[in-house]
């Protein structure tokens, strides 16, 4: 089989055609294979694997209903399921673009664990698109199990959401110095973002530890959550109708525009980059009924 790798500010991501798997054949000629009877969890962890495997963030699986509308789902690296991903989504899109050799613009349907969301591909630039994503609404959430054990100090500012995904979000002074890897560790039921004002009035520093693949370098959902925090914070100004928040992260700067395209919501935007494709083997994945 083939998958196709997809790069987001260092986010990547795998993605397979479950076409292409129903598709396949074998030595004794053409065959149907059933998505389900595929274990995806194993496969995640074999070919998200940076040492034995291609390496990536995720696994994303690929089920097209018709042009506009198709099924999307992810397992993280280390094969847990996940609701949402910014990034992925972003990916996800370029994949159906590429798929599609599409030129103009366009704009897919993407059905998720967490919902519908509304994602345009446009401005090809070589390998890269800009792609931008209805990230929906965000809603106040619970703090996770076991947060009061963490120690927060009182003085910092702590906010809980869902972008689709369970998001801690903690303003700090200097995101650097946070060890970032213990805090996540010991909430590892959700994504945990730290964040801290600046360098440039409209912008926010973040680092992020999300929930089954650890430390990355950028985290999409976790940007919508960390800008829709600063504003509430007041760590940057408020706009008129929408607030355009730039977030920097280790693995480049996302784009999250708040109150938009409606109020309670948010849209992500930024590139997502065709890295390339690999062969993968579903036998060596395991876990597949013959």
């Amino acid at each position: 089989m083939r998958v196709n790798k997809f790069d987001a500010w260092g986010n990547d991501f795998l993605v397979l055609d479950l076409g292409d798997v129903r598709s396949q054949g074998d030595s004794t000629g053409p065959t149907l294979r059933d998505p389900q009877s595929i274990d995806w969890p194993v496969a995640a962890r074999a070919w998200c694997n940076r040492r034995t495997g291609i390496g990536a963030d995720g696994l994303l699986l690929l089920d097209r209903m018709d042009d506009v509308n198709v099924r999307m789902r992810l397992f993280n690296s280390d094969g847990s399921s996940a609701e949402m991903s910014g990034n992925g989504a972003r990916c996800f899109a370029h994949a159906l673009f590429r798929a599609d050799a599409a030129r103009g613009e366009r704009t897919y349907r993407l059905h998720t664990d967490a919902g519908i969301r509304d994602v345009t591909v446009g401005e090809r630039d070589g390998d890269s698109v800009v792609a931008s994503i209805d990230m929906g609404e965000i809603t106040t959430i619970t703090a996770p199990e076991g947060w009061a054990a963490v120690g927060a100090h009182p003085d910092r500012p702590v906010m809980h959401v869902s972008v689709g995904n369970p998001h801690t979000v903690v303003g700090v002074d200097d995101v650097n110095v946070v060890d970032i890897l213990h805090l996540g560790l010991q909430v590892p039921q959700v994504n945990l973002e730290v964040i801290a004002p600046g360098p440039e009035p409209h912008a926010i520093t973040m680092r992020v530890h999300e929930r089954g693949a650890g430390i990355t370098k950028a985290c999409g959902t976790g940007a919508c959550a960390s800008a829709w925090a600063a504003l509430w914070w007041g760590l940057v100004p408020a706009g008129n109708d929408r607030t355009e928040v730039v977030v920097h992260m280790p693995g480049g700067d996302a784009t999250v525009t708040v109150h938009a395209p409606s109020r309670g919501r948010v849209t992500l935007t930024g590139p997502a980059k065709h890295v390339g494709a690999h062969e993968v083997s579903l036998t060596a994945a395991m876990g597949i009924s013959s």
